[in-house]
């Protein structure tokens, strides 16, 4: 018997759910894969036509900037309505095609709005010489400007459709994931010269191609309705009660990103692109476990509207331990790996063996918060499926708050390596945080002793 059939044995005997989930994390764990796979070979023609150039920090900048949002909206939604779904399958299935046509109109008039705002605000930014950046590389990401703004209408789109086919448990989304990364490979090995206009027109044909792909399997399923601007559906008032509460933590979590691009933007040029390239195969890192698992967690945890005897948590609690030393192990060999990896991802054309050493050893420095991360993102699930949105704020303001923190007391010591290793406090503290919050409300409490 192999390996894989004897936990598949152990999960069924242990627990239905252990089963579901190990299902899952197996299909997006191979599709993460192959989409990392793709993300690491576009990391690598970036780094041989570009290297730690200016263009780099400039379209980081830029398009750090108007991901933020769309980071915010993914996870949001992943949260709110992948559990809200999966009640509407039972309650009222009748229901879901007309709130699925509100949602794509509403999001459609929010993708215009913020990319209007985000035009101004970050043009602003740029023309009056708020961003940091060195005057070269202000007027380079002014250039990528008007085409990186055009992501917010289409990403916002994305995520949506995204999570339509999560939340029917189809992980199909997760390998179409790639395909933004294949359209930015292509224009920058088809399209020298060194001008940042391949990585901007790349990264906007990629998600105008994602798009499409993800039509085609809800269209195919007749689960994609013509957007209506209307909010008409039931279903909107227990949309809106978890989206606030969920928007202002994920906003708070994710603002940690632009903490980090500003301290580094103070360290000078090529600080940026350094913390970049580590933060691309962090990414790969947390992507192939975490995003693995709390992708195969969430639907099932949100089949369980309640968890009165705390079964469901055990399981959470069991799957957390388990990722925790995962991590511990990744953690360990990834740091005896991190020069050889980066050397093999990158040290050719316009990055050379100095730039191998100084992004290896930022890479080192994140690595901690890697079994933090792995067992926070099975409690997160859990919280979620149980719509504890409250914890999510809090997690929010618990993150952003240590980060800010971190980065204060490491960066002038350790530089650009101290705001990867000021990481480490963002989810150590928010695994502890979890664990005792859930741990509380989730054990029911033992019936006092007779006398």
């Amino acid at each position: 018997m192999s390996l894989l059939d004897t936990l598949g044995t152990r999960c069924r005997i242990a627990d239905p759910q252990h089963l579901a989930i190990f299902r899952g994390l197996l299909t997006v764990a191979l599709f993460t894969l192959i989409g990392k796979l793709m993300s690491a070979a576009k990391e690598m023609a970036v780094a041989y036509r570009y290297g730690l150039a200016a263009e780099v920090d400039a379209y980081q900048f830029v398009y750090n900037l108007v991901s933020w949002p769309l980071g915010i909206w993914a996870s949001v939604l992943a949260a709110v309505l992948v559990p809200l779904v999966a009640r509407m399958r039972v309650s009222s299935p009748q229901a879901i095609p007309r709130f699925r046509a509100e949602l794509a109109g509403f999001t459609l008039v929010l993708g215009v709005a913020l990319a209007l705002l985000g035009w101004l605000v970050i043009g602003a930014l740029l023309r009056f010489d708020r961003s940091g950046l060195p005057a070269h590389s202000a007027q380079l990401a002014a250039t990528a400007l008007p085409g990186l703004i055009l992501m917010l209408p289409l990403g916002l789109l994305v995520a949506l459709l995204s999570t339509w086919l999560l939340a029917a448990q189809r992980h199909v989304n997760t390998l179409l994931e790639c395909v933004p990364t294949l359209c930015i490979t292509a224009a920058v090995l088809l399209f020298a010269g060194g001008s940042i206009s391949p990585l901007v027109w790349g990264t906007i044909a990629g998600c105008a191609c994602h798009l499409l792909t993800l039509l085609a399997p809800l269209s195919t399923r007749r689960e994609l309705e013509t957007p209506v601007f209307t909010r008409d559906s039931a279903q909107w008032q227990w949309f809106w009660q978890g989206f606030g509460i969920m928007l202002a933590g994920q906003a708070l979590m994710s603002f940690t990103v632009i903490i980090d691009q500003f301290y580094a933007v103070g360290l000078g040029t090529g600080a940026l692109a350094m913390l970049g390239y580590a933060n691309r195969v962090l990414s790969l890192i947390l992507g192939l476990a975490a995003i693995a698992v709390s992708r195969a967690t969430l639907p099932v945890f949100s089949q369980v509207s309640a968890d009165a005897n705390g079964q469901v948590y055990r399981v959470a609690v069991s799957w957390a331990r388990l990722m925790f030393a995962g991590g511990v192990a990744v953690m360990l060999l990834s740091y005896l790996a991190a020069p050889w990896v980066i050397r093999l991802l990158f040290e050719r054309g316009q990055f050379d063996a100095t730039d191998t050493a100084q992004v290896a050893e930022v890479l080192r420095y994140g690595l901690p918060q890697l079994p933090f991360y792995f067992a926070s993102m099975v409690l997160v699930s859990y919280a979620l499926s149980q719509r504890r949105y409250g914890l999510i704020a809090w997690s929010g303001v618990i993150g952003c708050g240590g980060k800010v923190l971190g980065n204060l007391v490491l960066v002038p010591h350790l530089g650009v390596n101290g705001i990867a290793l000021a990481t480490m406090a963002v989810y150590g503290l928010n695994a502890l945080f979890f664990w005792l919050a859930l741990r509380r409300r989730s054990l029911p409490r033992r019936p006092a002793p007779c006398l």
